[in-house]
């Protein structure tokens, strides 16, 4: 579903001339369009799939004029620059290093499914890997900030060890024409937190795809904050291969004039008795903002007692803004413990406002508070008192401004 306040604009007609390349089509030549998330094409190699027009599937939302540079051949491989600390007890750790890309812990959780993630994976030079080894709680956290205006591509490996306990906080801002990949392997028995920060300058463009791959019993909570940037995409992918994985998928995200924040989630439950929560909450106000939520969960034939349940929800805080929010579900087997999806934008609740004012309340705190009060409550599940209290400052900041 779609709420919406400003006209859209057609994509470019796609050029039929492309018949030698190898990706799956999206229709267009006479062919039938992908129709199923489980369908789509992959590769770890760029030229296997064929220039981006916007008429496909998982481009058709995005401003493709915006991020052509990070598209294009031609993207810096080197390392980025980055900060990290390490907040962890005695016999708990973890290590943050750069490695090679023949390193066997890349490739691990998942491939790339569209050409902006094939060209950063095949321009990447050496990756930030981040490990996890102990069973006492860690905190990590990588600060990456300045990176210039120029297209880069990057790739970081997360993976919690078996029985691990930790946390992984991805911090970025400053200046980004930034394409990355992000592998997360959460070993048998581990719980991980990995959230992710964009609080980018104002004209930075960031797409991340994240591929997740979760073992046995293990536990996956995975955050997305999108609070800054003129385009930001971070599109998570779930892959619960092993009987009685469990993942947690939050989002958070507020959109002024002009801004795209775009998120696309895949979950893909794939072994029996594993578990799922997708909740994703944003706010938009000022003309241009425009924001994208597309939920797949897919429970394969192999998924017998899958519990999934994912929503969206959307606040419209001024005129011409818009929302895109599509839930999808496929399931394969009748053989499940529950399976459903929610959406819905919409402006304020006259009630509530109501309520407020009535208590003397003025009407632009009342706005204030209830904003706050429906986007806290995603922030409060990440699991970090710091982090979360300096997220509130960042929300209310951006309220600050609201018309």
């Amino acid at each position: 579903m779609s709420a919406v306040a400003t006209p859209t604009i057609s994509p470019a007609e796609p050029d039929h001339s492309r018949l030698g390349s190898k990706q799956h089509s999206d229709g267009g030549w006479g062919l039938v369009p992908v129709q199923v998330r489980s369908a789509r094409f992959s590769s770890f190699e760029v030229g296997d799939f064929e220039p981006v027009t916007g008429r496909e599937l998982e481009w058709k939302h995005t401003p493709i004029a915006t991020i052509q540079p990070l598209l294009d051949d031609g993207l810096d491989g080197s390392a980025l620059p980055f900060d990290s600390t390490v907040v962890s007890a005695e016999d708990s750790g973890a290590t943050v290093e750069l490695i090679g890309r023949g390193d066997a812990r890349i490739g691990r959780a998942g491939k790339p499914e569209e050409r902006a993630s094939a060209n950063a994976w095949s321009s990447f030079e050496e990756a930030l890997a981040v490990t996890i080894t102990g069973e006492r709680p860690v905190e990590v956290t990588v600060t990456r900030s300045a990176l210039g205006a120029g297209p880069r591509a990057a790739h970081t490996v997360i993976v919690a060890e078996r029985h691990s306990r930790g946390m992984v906080v991805l911090q970025n801002s400053g200046e980004a024409m930034l394409s990355e990949n992000v592998e997360i392997i959460v070993g048998d028995g581990a719980e991980l937190t990995v959230v992710t920060v964009q609080q980018w300058n104002s004209g930075a463009v960031h797409l991340a795809s994240h591929f997740a791959e979760i073992g046995r019993d293990a536990k996956l909570k995975h955050v997305v904050v999108s609070l800054g940037g003129d385009l930001v995409r971070v599109n998570p992918s779930m892959h619960l291969s092993s009987e009685g994985a469990d993942v947690e998928l939050f989002g958070v995200y507020f959109a002024d004039a002009g801004q795209h924040l775009e998120q696309q989630v895949f979950v893909n439950h794939d072994a029996p008795n594993t578990k799922s929560r997708v909740s994703y909450k944003g706010a938009l106000q000022g003309v241009g903002a425009h924001t994208v939520w597309v939920g797949d969960v897919l429970i394969r034939p192999t998924a017998a007692g899958t519990d999934s349940y994912e929503q969206n929800r959307n606040l419209l805080l001024t005129e011409g803004t818009r929302a895109d929010s599509v839930p999808n579900l496929e399931i394969e087997t009748g053989d499940i413990a529950g399976a459903g999806h929610a959406s819905a934008s919409g402006r304020f609740d006259d009630e509530q406002l109501f309520y407020l004012q009535a208590r003397g309340i003025a009407e632009d705190e009342a706005r204030r508070l209830v904003v706050r009060g429906f986007l806290s409550e995603i922030v409060q599940k990440i699991g970090s008192a710091d982090l979360e209290e300096r997220l509130q400052l960042a929300i209310e900041n951006e309220l600050k401004v609201s018309k």
